[in-house]
């Protein structure tokens, strides 16, 4: 797997969101797009990912993205496509994304499982001394236990000596689309990297951009299923 830039970016904050538990990941980094008017650089290319193209809007949406915002130099890797089993090379191609672009950090949109479905807990994770610090003067607690999985947890793997490297987690208690928990970690970001978003139209958007994730996820798996009824069908 390779990355392919368009554009020469230098010392950017690198913002990944994957289609993980609750598509947090996926719905948070769909909103900051649009808000910030972030302009298309590239993608992730490889022979490993899924076959399909996806349209919507009258436009192809890349099934791994990299997006740019000039005015808050943030390059946002976005992810709508299944990527399992690709995991560790998604992580690596992050992190080489990082080393040419001689990135001041990767920053995770992430959501944990829990079982309270009343606890609304915001956890951290980083090893950069100062982002724990603004992270606990946000009131985040530090994620001190828990199994990460995904791109998120490859990254946590390799990040251990590696790249500046934090991540933001929101609970979600629920395997469908959480807009409540995109939007959550959407506010931590705001806070954290002073992007002054309008949050009294936060939720409203994840819930839109959890609609359109869950019909171009649905359309996705669909197309997969008749894919396999094909094969067979050859087969037999």
């Amino acid at each position: 797997m390779e990355f392919k830039l368009n554009k020469k970016i230098i010392n950017p904050i690198i913002i990944q969101g994957f289609p993980g538990f609750g598509l947090v990941g996926s719905v948070a980094t769909e909103y900051l797009i649009e808000f910030l008017k972030a302009e298309y650089v590239g993608r992730f290319c490889s022979e490993k990912l899924p076959p399909v193209a996806a349209v919507h809007n009258n436009s192809i949406v890349m099934p791994l993205g990299i997006y740019y915002s000039k005015k808050y130099n943030l390059l946002i890797v976005h992810g709508v496509s299944g990527v399992q089993g690709l995991e560790w090379e998604i992580a690596k191609t992050i992190i080489d994304l990082s080393v040419k672009t001689k990135a001041k950090e990767i920053i995770a949109l992430e959501s944990v499982g829990s079982q309270d479905s009343k606890s609304n807990t915001m956890y951290y994770f980083s090893n950069v001394k100062t982002s724990i610090k603004k992270f606990e003067s946000l009131k985040l607690s530090n994620l001190k236990e828990g199994v990460i999985m995904g791109v998120t947890g490859t990254l946590m793997v390799e990040s251990r000596m590696k790249p500046n490297f934090s991540a933001i987690f929101a609970e979600t208690h629920t395997q469908l689309p959480d807009s409540m928990a995109a939007s959550k970690v959407l506010e931590v970001l705001n806070n954290y990297l002073k992007l002054k978003m309008n949050l009294s139209k936060l939720k409203q958007a994840a819930q839109k951009f959890e609609d359109k994730l869950k019909g171009l996820i649905s359309a996705q798996a669909q197309t997969f299923e008749q894919s396999d009824e094909k094969h067979l069908s050859y087969m037999g």
